[in-house]
């Protein structure tokens, strides 16, 4: 079975490639699949911005990338510069710019793109969405 990056560039909500990505992973993990993270980049940052409220009639795309993560042991890592830029903040962030406010919390995790290029390192696929 192959080894997986994917790679997430579009927002959750007014793209369909968020939920795309992560019906995506879904599958390959039912597949037998390993993911060694997700990359939240561009706008796909977006995503992972924990202060999102969708509807209670709609699919919580934030909370489901939440499930997979727990649930498989499935790294979401942030590209921070993408993340700063649009305005989303882990605690450490919001500190370090003397703000009082942050919008991600855990399992979403801040990295750079260093970390997208050992995941493709290790990784027999990247799959972009």
């Amino acid at each position: 079975m192959s080894k997986l990056v994917i790679q997430v560039n579009q927002p959750g909500y007014g793209q369909g490639s968020s939920y795309q990505a992560l019906m995506f992973a879904n599958a390959a993990l039912e597949a037998g699949h390993e993911i060694l993270k997700v990359f939240f980049y561009q706008d796909g940052v977006l995503s992972t911005n924990h202060l999102q409220s969708p509807a209670s009639d709609e699919f919580n795309l934030y909370q489901a990338w939440r499930e997979l993560a727990q649930t498989h042991n499935v790294p979401l890592v942030n590209c921070v510069s993408a993340a700063l830029r649009r305005g989303v903040l882990s605690a450490s962030e919001s500190a370090e710019n003397q703000l009082q406010h942050w919008n991600l919390e855990p399992p979403y995790q801040m990295g750079g793109l260093g970390e997208l290029v050992a995941g493709i390192e290790q990784a027999d696929r990247v799959i972009c969405f």
